[in-house]
């Protein structure tokens, strides 16, 4: 979850997470935009779950 999409992605392609960095380079796929940080946390949190993963590989890639 970002407010700086541009920077997030550079940061990943940078190597500066040591979780993405091994898989770089990463390209944008899908995003979704909410404009309230509540519900975009809650469904950050919704696709970690089963039914979250099985909606994303459905629905969002």
């Amino acid at each position: 979850m970002t407010a700086d999409l541009r920077r997030r992605l550079q940061e990943h392609n940078a190597g500066k997470s040591s979780h993405t960095a091994k898989l770089r380079p990463w390209s944008l796929e899908t995003y979704i935009a909410f404009s309230d940080r509540t519900k975009a946390e809650a469904f950050g949190r919704y696709l970690k779950s089963g039914s979250g993963h099985a909606f994303a590989s459905k629905r969002l890639w």
